[in-house]
């Protein structure tokens, strides 16, 4: 017998994040606790190769929240959190990063920012605790993206989200989606708006981005999505089917 859809949906795209995931959940639930939603973790393991998927399945087995997806290749983080928008059941969709930088106790305060009229929620490294290169190449990506796009997003790296279920159906998905869900999000006529939330330094695993992943990939998509602001079909414009002529 199925059970009833929770009403938040937690997404942790995967890849090599053997040593994090335990705590990382450990710290979901805690904070999940407080909220009272129900709520589901959408762990979708993207083909790693350090033990995540045995990892995962011990958490499993004390975590009755947890639902496993696994890509049969290694495709990306935007393919994670795009298998993960597809197979989430919860009207509220949060994504988060597996690596711990991400901290579990802002979850609440999404949850709270996302009113009525709110369609999504992001959010702004506070007191960010990266190297001071890649501080400093995420600063002048910001820029480089608000300007090129004509967006307002202060901090598009940060994978940290919460929005609503029915404004991701006609996400489009690609290589690089990930980073530009809000400004895709906007171009449809959702609302989007911004909190500062906590960091935390990498302490297990290695990042997985180098200078080149995100500065020469990013250069061109920002033009993509220059292209996509202007051409976008509103996300909410189907109003109903219009009864017959003389009465239904």
């Amino acid at each position: 017998m199925p059970t009833a859809a929770p009403s938040v949906s937690i997404v942790l795209p995967i890849y090599n994040e053997a040593e994090n995931l335990a705590e990382l959940i450990g710290e979901i639930n805690q904070a999940m606790a407080g909220t009272g939603s129900t709520y589901e973790i959408l762990c979708v393991d993207d083909a790693s190769k350090d033990g995540s998927m045995a990892a995962l399945k011990a958490v499993a087995l004390r975590t009755p929240q947890i639902r496993i997806l696994r890509h049969r290749v290694n495709s990306g983080q935007s393919a994670a959190v795009a298998t993960g928008f597809a197979h989430a059941r919860g009207d509220t969709v949060i994504t988060m990063d597996a690596d711990r930088q991400n901290d579990p106790a802002d979850l609440p305060s999404y949850l709270a920012a996302l009113q009525p009229g709110v369609d999504c929620v992001c959010g702004i490294r506070r007191k960010r605790q990266d190297s001071v290169a890649k501080r400093y190449g995420s600063r002048i990506a910001n820029r480089f993206r608000n300007w090129i796009t004509g967006e307002s997003i202060r901090d598009a790296g940060c994978g940290f989200r919460a929005m609503r279920r029915t404004a991701l159906h006609e996400i489009p998905v690609f290589n690089g989606m990930h980073r530009f869900v809000p400004t895709l999000m906007r171009a449809q006529g959702y609302c989007v708006i911004e909190i500062e939330i906590n960091h935390r330094p990498r302490t297990r695993g290695k990042s997985k981005y180098g200078i080149n992943d995100r500065l020469w990939r990013g250069i061109r998509d920002c033009f993509a999505m220059r292209w996509y602001r202007c051409r976008a079909v509103p996300g909410e414009r189907f109003l109903g089917e219009e009864p017959p002529a003389g009465g239904a």
